[in-house]
């Protein structure tokens, strides 16, 4: 058995990039990972299985996974167990996590001696395929709070100097990631608010380390929701400015009903934006207290 750690994700604004070709479809944007994430434990086994917090759950893009890594191996199958305290469609990027983990993992349960870009690179292809995500890897490859501003590399990203801190979000549901990029209108208008984003994220990444660097990245984000359309839950509209009226700063989770805020807000679940990257763990358990290096 081996396994494996990728940190869950908060995307903020997000510009799709589209390409005929899976490994230079991906995104621009910013976003952030947080302490909680997947771990996945990989097994071989008498056929393919996939579980989530012990349950079977059809999972294409980890299937994926696994059939690119094992296509020349004698391997029947392969079971693959994944632990999250996230919940899947919400906004935290899990099935680039639950890709990234498995492939890292897989990679040290056969041998396979594939350096981590390569690795990235197929859980990346694994997400464009089953439109499951287009940038939740690069972030989960690298950690940290994230801008992506140049196109061609999937996994080019710099690093906003923002430090490790409390964040706090709270979920209402799912929005299918699939039927937005696969809606050609609305990635025009999220396209449109996102090129206005990204104008303004240019100017940040010179900036020193401040509070006020951070908070000019919630208003990117926030403005980059509503000018995109994808605010549109009450809820998560009502959230977002019972929180500013009290003076803090809060934006829609990317691409989910929630919201984030670095204030504690009615409900609120408390985590971490970190900078620790995808890696190999020693011990399969929540939180993970050991990454190693890539």
């Amino acid at each position: 058995m081996a396994r494996a750690f990728a940190p869950g994700n908060i995307s903020c604004v997000f510009k799709v990039i589209r390409h005929a070709n899976p490994a230079r479809m991906h995104s621009l944007g910013m976003g952030f990972t947080v302490t909680e994430g997947v771990e996945v434990a990989v097994s071989e086994h008498h056929e393919m299985e996939v579980l989530f917090n012990g349950k079977r759950i059809n999972f294409p893009t980890v299937r994926a996974v696994v059939n690119r890594l094992t296509e020349n191996s004698n391997v029947v199958g392969i079971k693959v167990d994944i632990i999250s305290p996230l919940p899947l469609g919400c906004g935290f990027g899990l099935s680039g996590a639950a890709a990234l983990a498995t492939a890292y993992a897989l990679n040290e349960l056969l041998s396979l001696c594939k350096d981590t870009e390569a690795l990235a690179m197929t859980a990346h292809i694994a997400e464009v395929e089953n439109r499951t995500g287009l940038g939740d890897v690069c972030s989960q490859y690298h950690g940290g709070c994230l801008v992506k501003l140049k196109e061609g590399s999937p996994l080019t990203a710099d690093r906003l100097p923002i430090a490790e801190q409390p964040i706090y979000y709270r979920y209402f549901g799912p929005i299918q990631t699939s039927e937005v990029l696969g809606n050609r209108e609305q990635t025009t208008r999220i396209n449109h608010a996102a090129d206005i984003a990204l104008n303004t994220l240019q100017t940040l990444t010179d900036a020193k380390p401040s509070n006020e660097l951070f908070n000019a990245c919630f208003a990117v984000s926030k403005q980059f929701s509503v000018e995109s359309g994808l605010l549109s839950d009450a809820r998560v509209i009502d959230t977002i400015a019972s929180i500013e009226a009290e003076g803090g700063v809060a934006s829609m989770i990317m691409l989910g009903n929630g919201v984030f805020s670095t204030h504690p807000f009615e409900s609120s679940v408390e985590t971490r934006l970190v900078h620790n990257p995808a890696g190999i763990v020693s011990s399969f358990q929540f939180p993970v207290k050991e990454v190693f290096d890539r």
